[in-house]
Parts: C-alpha cells; sequence; structure tokens
C-alpha cells in the first residue's frame, strides 16, 4: 500500500484567475417563460478546454466533477477547469462567476463546503495548494491560509466536509490502484490535518459488478474510483465514490455508510446508488449532492459525451433523498426528460419527472445543407481499453434526432440561411424544446464572453401556416443545451428551426429533441417478462416481448421490492443484460414501455437469488 502521509509546506501562495426570412407573415408569437422545469444536460455556458491544447489543438467543451453547495439561500456550482464557478437562485438558470483570485487553470475535480459564513474550496491543479476561503463567492475575493497541503504523489478529486459539529475533513483521490482516503483538518489552524490520513476503501470490482471497467462494465482493465463526497443524513455519514472511469455509459457513483466521519465504512448492498448506463446522455459518477432551500436532495453528476476527447462531458442533475430505513436514492429514471424545478411543489420529490414525453426520436426530418467530404478532428490519443470517436461517421440530418448525444448532424458552415424541418406525422401537443450544440471542428479555446447561439423555432398544423414558437434571434447567453420550456403548450405537426447566429465554422447540432404528449394510445405493459441470472452473479438476462407501439422501455430493480432504485432506459430493444450486481446478493426486478403519448403499467416484479 502506497505510503501517502501528509507534510506541510508554510508558504504564501497567489492565486489568479488568469432565420432564414419566410415568406409566409408570422400572424402570432408565443413567448417563452422563466423555466419551471429542467431537462439533463444542465444548460450552463461549458468552458471550452484549454489546457490541452498544446498536446492535441482539439477544440471541445466540458464541464465535470460538480461540487455544488447551498451558501445562504444561492447554489454555487464549482466544475473542473472552469476558470470560476456559478451561481444559482433556482437550480434552474445560472450564472458564471469569473472570481477576482483563482486557480491558475481552473479548479481540478474541485472542492467546496460552507463553514460558518464563508466558503471554503480546495481544487489546485497541481495536486497540492492551500484550501482557500472567501465570504464573498460573487466577487470571489479568495484568500489562502498559507497552509500547503503537500503529500507525496498530491491530492486527486477532494472533497471537504464540515460537519454538524464544526469539525472538518478532507476525503481524496483519484486512482486504479489506492483506495479514498480521510483526514481532519484544523479550521483554527490553516486547516492543518489532526492526525494521520486513514485508508478507508477501495474497489472490489471481483464482487461488485458495477465496479468493473469499460463500456458496459466489458474490460478487464483495473478501474478508478476517485470523487469521494460527504454527506451526513441524520447520525450516519454517506461517502459516495466514483466508479469505474468517466469516459464509459456507467460511470456511476456508490456509496458506503458509517457512525464515524473516518470510518469503518460498510458498502451499502444497494450500489450502485447513482448510475445511467441507457437514454439520451450516459452516466451518473462523480458527482455531489445538496440540500435545496426546500430541504430536498439533489445529486450533481458527471455524464460522458467522450467523442472530440474522452474528457469531453456534460453535467446532470437528479432528485435524491433516503428512504425511511436510511436506504439512499439518486432517480434517474426518465433523466433525460423534463423534471420539476426545486421550487415547485411536488407530492413525491423522488418522482419530479413531468410526463412530458419525448415526441421527435426518428420522425422524418430534411435539411438544406449537410456537410461532405470533412472529416472530424480528434484527439490522437488512443488508450488501451478505449475507442474514439462518435458512433457513426455520418453526419447527415437524420443524427439530428436519433436519441443519441454522441451522433451530430453538420451543415456545410454557420450561415443564416441553414435550417431542418421535422414532421411529428401527425398534431402533437408541445411544452418544450431542447437544443443540443455539438462541437466539431471547432476552433475556441478556454471562456470567450462572446459565445451566443440564436436561432428561431417555427411550428404549424399544416406545413403552410407557420407560427413562431421561440425567438431566440437576438439572444445574447451561451446555451450550447439550450432548454426552452413554452408558456402554454403549442398544438402543431411541423416544427422549423432556422439558424441565425452560430459561432463556429460548421452549424453542429447533437440532438433537436422535442418534449410533450403525442395525443395517442399509451403502450401495454410488456408481457412473458423473464429474469436470469448468469453463472457469474454480477450479471443477469432481462427479456420481455416486445409492445407493438412502445418506443422503449425502463428496467428498475433494487434490493428491496419497494425500492426499485436502479434504472435503465433502453430504446428498440425487448432485452438487457444488467452488470452492475453485486455477488451475495438478491434483487427485484421489472420493466415497463414507454412511448411518445405515455408510459404503461409496469411489470409483475421478478425475483432472482
Amino acid at each position: 500500500m502506497k505510503n501517502k502521509g501528509l507534510f506541510f509546506l508554510l508558504a504564501g501562495l497567489i492565486l489568479s484567475y488568469s432565420c432564414n426570412n419566410r415568406e409566409q407573415v408570422q400572424e402570432s408569437s408565443l413567448q417563452v417563460k422563466g423555466n419551471t422545469t429542467y431537462c439533463n444536460p444542465i444548460d450552463i455556458d461549458y468552458t471550452y478546454m484549454s489546457h490541452y491544447r498544446a498536446d492535441r489543438d482539439v477544440s471541445y467543451r466540458s464541464g465535470a466533477d460538480p461540487a455544488v453547495i447551498n451558501f445562504k439561500g444561492k447554489y454555487y456550482m464549482f466544475v473542473t477547469r472552469s476558470h470560476g464557478y456559478w451561481v444559482s437562485e433556482d437550480m434552474g438558470e445560472w450564472r458564471f462567476i469569473r472570481p477576482q483570485s483563482w486557480y491558475f487553470s481552473g479548479s481540478n475535480a474541485p472542492a467546496a463546503a460552507v463553514i460558518g459564513d464563508k466558503i471554503i474550496a480546495y481544487g489546485d491543479p497541481s495536486g497540492y495548494g492551500p484550501v482557500i476561503e472567501t465570504n464573498n463567492p460573487e466577487l470571489g475575493d479568495w484568500k489562502t491560509n498559507y497552509a500547503v497541503i503537500n503529500p507525496p504523489g498530491g491530492i486527486q478529486d477532494s472533497d471537504l466536509f464540515v460537519d454538524t459539529d464544526g469539525r472538518v475533513y478532507l476525503y481524496e483521490e483519484s486512482s486504479n490502484l489506492w483506495p479514498i482516503r480521510g483526514v481532519e483538518l484544523d479550521p483554527e489552524n490553516y486547516y492543518i490535518p489532526i492526525g494521520d490520513q486513514v485508508d478507508l476503501f477501495n474497489l472490489d470490482p471481483e464482487n461488485h459488478g458495477w465496479e468493473r471497467f469499460g463500456q458496459d462494465h466489458n474490460s478487464d482493465i483495473a478501474p478508478f474510483i476517485e470523487g469521494p463526497w460527504m454527506v451526513k443524513h441524520g447520525t450516519t455519514y454517506y461517502l459516495l465514490y466514483g466508479a469505474p472511469g468517466t469516459q464509459w455509459n456507467v460511470y456511476a457513483d456508490g456509496v458506503y455508510t458509517s457512525d464515524n466521519p473516518l470510518g469503518p465504512f460498510t458498502y451499502a448492498p444497494y450500489n450502485p446508488v447513482a448510475y445511467k448506463p441507457g437514454g439520451f446522455l450516459k452516466g451518473a459518477g462523480h458527482g455531489s449532492v445538496v440540500v435545496d432551500n426546500n430541504n430536498n436532495y439533489w445529486h450533481f453528476s458527471t455524464m460522458a459525451i467522450s467523442v472530440n476527447y474522452k474528457f469531453e462531458r456534460r453535467i446532470g442533475m437528479y432528485p435524491a433523498g433516503f428512504e425511511e430505513n436510511g436506504q439512499m436514492f439518486i432517480n434517474t429514471a426518465y433523466g433525460d426528460y423534463p423534471h420539476y424545478l426545486p421550487d415547485v411543489m411536488v407530492d413525491d420529490h423522488k418522482h419530479r419527472f413531468t410526463g412530458w414525453m419525448l415526441l421527435s426520436k426518428d420522425k422524418p426530418v430534411k435539411s438544406n445543407s449537410v456537410i461532405s467530404g470533412v472529416k472530424r478532428n480528434v484527439a490522437d490519443e488512443e488508450e488501451e481499453g478505449y475507442m474514439l470517436g462518435q458512433e457513426l461517421p455520418d453526419y447527415s440530418i437524420e443524427m439530428i434526432n436519433d436519441e443519441n448525444i454522441r451522433t451530430i448532424w453538420v451543415a456545410e458552415n454557420n450561415s443564416d440561411s441553414l435550417w431542418f424541418e421535422m414532421d411529428l406525422e401527425r398534431i402533437m401537443t408541445i411544452n418544450a424544446f431542447q437544443v443540443n450544440y455539438q462541437d466539431f471542428n471547432s476552433n475556441i479555446f478556454g471562456k470567450p464572453d462572446t459565445l451566443r447561439q440564436q436561432f428561431i423555432i417555427e411550428t404549424s398544423e399544416d406545413g403552410v401556416k407557420w407560427n413562431i414558437a421561440v425567438d431566440f434571434s437576438e439572444n445574447s447567453k451561451d446555451k450550447p443545451h439550450a432548454y426552452i420550456e413554452l408558456e402554454r403548450p403549442i398544438q402543431a405537426r411541423y416544427i422549423k428551426f432556422s439558424n441565425i447566429y452560430f459561432p463556429n465554422k460548421y452549424l453542429t447540432i447533437g440532438e433537436f429533441r422535442v418534449f410533450g404528449n403525442g395525443n395517442g394510445e399509451t403502450p401495454e405493459t410488456p408481457d412473458n417478462f423473464k429474469a436470469v441470472r448468469q453463472s457469474d452473479a454480477r450479471n443477469a438476462d432481462l427479456s420481455w416481448n416486445s409492445v407493438n407501439n412502445a418506443m422503449g422501455y425502463v428496467l428498475y430493480w433494487g434490493i428491496e421490492k419497494d425500492k426499485l432504485n436502479n434504472t435503465v432506459m433502453i430504446y428498440d430493444d425487448n432485452s438487457y443484460e444488467v452488470r452492475s450486481l453485486n455477488r451475495g446478493q438478491s434483487y427485484y426486478f421489472t420493466v415497463e414501455a414507454f412511448n411518445e403519448n405515455g408510459i404503461s403499467p409496469k411489470t409483475e416484479i421478478l425475483f432472482i437469488e
């Protein structure tokens, strides 16, 4: 075991930071309202990564490893390599703050916590340095107490936790060898450690199926443990950790529990606690948990795109909390679809899904432009067990609504003459749109203040008479995942998107998504549901009969019949191999079908030992 005793340098540390005109007259406009809902990935002005430029010159946005805290009723979100951080009053609209002083390259896998009337933070990209603090985060006059924490090997993926008694703890590690570690810090004496650093726990992929590396847990490479985050609920300490690797669809958070902040810790048998291996945008690992102003819990997590480079990532947000028996839950079911924001009162915080279904998947689309003869520039690094690049080398307009963020539509340029149209095939009720822009051969680095996307969305019932539904023609904000909730629902069959302005050379959209209700028949409950555990008890085969009008299925499982908190969304298929089970643990399973009109009742719950 690596000897990672802490030693400390007392030294000063200076911080700095470093449409297309239409012939038809538009008869009416619908104005968007302040959202009561959100849709993952959360729409913030993700930073273009600049610290890899010298090696690869690959331009891509990323946001990962979110540390979200509630300070005086506002939410502050610290994100890897972002040259600052974000603030929000409602978790819906986030504003970027460029602090007066900060880490040179932006914080790396940051930690943040509230202590008294201050925020403390850590995340120096060098792997050593001081805990910094401020009582004015919107100004960002971060100060150091001159205690530089400098362990051999550095501090990776840190977490700062302030207990209810005021004691402060540091947890850290990002490794496929070393365990999560913890140490108490002295808040009265420059956050110098009290006692020795303690080894807490490591991965056990031989017994925990979800901790196996690779896409769908299909690699024998040693997995990574990283991103600890401590939560105290009642008298129990819940220490979350990320595994098995940030670029995979199965990136997740697990949890160990203890009655002491430095352990010993016990593995939770219901792990993983945050898991999202399917759907539009996958992954729910290396996250944080924050309590909102209504005393409800939320989990912010890292989600993978990993096309331009393995660290191309986004941030997701999910309802979280604790069952009556203390089991932690993070609900990712329909996690790609609109959910109600924290200030909207719902009957059950665990279930904040609006019921607005996806209307746009695989609907007929046409455009006046598609790129040809140009290849995508991606990082030239290939690592063992990692395949770089998008899943299909196809930039046609059909990629715009295949419900896969890793495939893209690329236009021949970025002009204001570009458009595409979608036919929903019948009149449907539309509640919201989401425009997910992507990066194709981009040339932007860092965080320019000039980035923005401008467009117009029109709708029609007959394809002849058009009305403007969304007018972003003068938008001045950077909204790479623009989510627009309509003031009132629209009845429409046809949708037209007209580009006005896009900052990169090629207009590139990963997915144009439409939410609402198809006003048709909901699917029936799948029949002939089967669950068989494999000889490798970490795996199980699930199958059911296809439902004629189903778009997809959501599979649920858990270790108690009334707590089926793990889920996966499956499009187009009627079987699934679960590879995330724990040896020696029995499970319950059920499945439901969904389409653009709604969700079926669940099947009878099956039990396997």
